[in-house]
């Protein structure tokens, strides 16, 4: 299988390169299993999390220990949005999720009682990779009608130019790509890249 080298916090990973539609290769990012990659990715984020921060919201399954670890070393709590209904969801939040960047269309959840956890809070999205910027647009319509405020949209990696303002540290290829070209960390001094907004300002409904 053909790899790609990711590097965040001078650690590298050779990920594999997939095609979720025909033409478009992207290399797969996943934090799952691997704690020294998902540490370097969580302490390249911490300087962007606001310090008026109160809780982070994440979604299903990469993502998750990335914002554990990211909250651990905060001291905040998170809460997670599931990517289908489980049986104990009582008076769930379902958004719909208007992308098509991975080929399939998808639905987020959160149960009623961790909505309530968002509930006058401020509020940091967390997701490993923002490429259209319709996940995060989603979970943002869900924070605002869980009662939270977002105070930052953050992402370990940016995926050719989102359509809301996020905070990253590094680039991936937004098609397909040749073995050999590495990513390049972006420092904390320069995180206010082109697609940075000053103040979070809701994206445009879609």
């Amino acid at each position: 299988m053909e790899t790609y080298p990711i590097t965040v916090g001078g650690v590298t990973r050779h990920v594999p390169l997939i095609e979720p539609l025909p033409g478009r290769r992207i290399p797969l990012v996943e934090f799952l299993g691997d704690p020294e990659f998902t540490r370097a990715a969580a302490e390249a984020l911490r300087p962007l999390v606001p310090k008026e921060a109160e809780i982070l919201f994440t979604t299903e399954t990469s993502p998750i220990p990335l914002t554990h670890v990211l909250a651990e070393a905060l001291g905040l709590p998170y809460v997670v949005a599931r990517r289908r209904r489980r049986p104990y969801m009582e008076d769930p939040i379902i958004q719909e999720v208007q992308t098509l960047t991975l080929g399939v269309g998808e639905v987020l959840w959160l149960d009623r009682r961790f909505a309530e956890k968002l509930l006058n809070q401020r509020v940091v999205l967390v997701s490993d990779v923002v490429a259209s910027g319709e996940t995060m647009r989603a979970m943002e319509k869900m924070v605002l009608r869980a009662g939270g405020h977002v105070v930052a949209r953050l992402a370990v990696f940016r995926q050719g130019t989102p359509g809301l303002a996020v905070d990253t540290v590094a680039e991936l290829p937004a098609s397909s790509c040749r073995y050999g070209q590495y990513l390049q960390y972006i420092s904390p001094h320069r995180r206010r890249h082109s697609n940075r907004s000053r103040g979070i300002q809701p994206g445009p409904e879609v």
